[in-house]
């Protein structure tokens, strides 16, 4: 199941994105950017900011989220928003996976045939995971003992070098955690591809929550965040999931 937490953000993030934004218009000094910047003022400056498109104040700030109970699916997702963006993910190259967790898609936990037929696929995997990395430990285990290595060096080598091919049997549909750390700008964008309908549904599922959370802790900030058709017509032209006028109720009231 999917889990998301927002671990840390930029404190006050708002005010500091309206203390930047009054740097740019005014002649304030550093040292006092931040002076009378009551809630009104900063909501007041963050509209003139989301009004003019001037969203290089919005950079200063940064969530980080640690999510689990996503497949590799997903995660090659995320890690196309380079740019304003960090991420660092479960390891199935240290991490032995005794009994690797997996993600089955809705439309085949929906029909009961289907789902057998994965949860057997599933259960091959694992089983094919631990036979490759059995044998392939005992073939490094001996050429690293025979090349002078001492037994607990050999191990725990030999576990590594077995583990590290043995994963190549893993489907994509593998569990996996992820830590990212994403400015507000990159979330901008971020929302606006991922929480499209035509968005792949697991990439979307979490995209939404992301920006439900964000919304408690910034919610001028992330007033008019969502898909492309929160703000304006849709930008999937002929592509359109048609459904504009739902969508837009839905981001409305998250």
């Amino acid at each position: 199941m999917l889990k998301v937490s927002l671990l840390r953000y930029t404190p006050e993030p708002e005010k500091l994105v309206a203390a930047s934004a009054k740097l740019c218009y005014s002649q304030v000094g550093v040292e006092n950017i931040e002076e009378k910047l009551d809630d009104e003022k900063t909501q007041g400056f963050i509209e003139m900011l989301m009004s003019l498109g001037h969203e290089s104040p919005v950079e200063h700030v940064s969530f980080t989220f640690g999510v689990e109970g996503i497949s590799r699916v997903l995660t090659h997702q995320p890690v196309r928003h380079r740019i304003g963006a960090s991420y660092s993910q479960q390891s199935q190259r240290y991490v032995k996976l005794q009994q690797f967790e997996y993600i089955i898609p809705p439309s085949i936990e929906a029909v009961p045939e289907a789902k057998a037929m994965f949860i057997e696929a599933m259960e091959q995997d694992q089983q094919y995971y631990n036979q490759l990395t059995d044998i392939l430990y005992n073939e490094h285990y001996e050429k690293l003992i025979q090349a002078g290595n001492s037994e607990d060096k050999a191990r725990k080598d030999a576990e590594k070098k077995a583990i590290e091919d043995a994963r190549y049997v893993f489907p994509n549909a593998c569990e996996t955690k992820i830590v990212f750390t994403m400015n507000a700008r990159a979330l901008f964008n971020f929302f606006n591809k991922r929480c499209c309908n035509r968005a792949q549904w697991e990439i979307r599922e979490l995209a939404t929550e992301m920006l439900r959370q964000v919304k408690e802790v910034a919610p001028s900030l992330f007033k008019y965040c969502g898909p492309g058709c929160v703000n304006g017509p849709c930008p999937e032209g002929n592509m359109s999931c048609g459904k504009m006028k739902e969508v837009r109720e839905k981001f409305k009231t998250l």
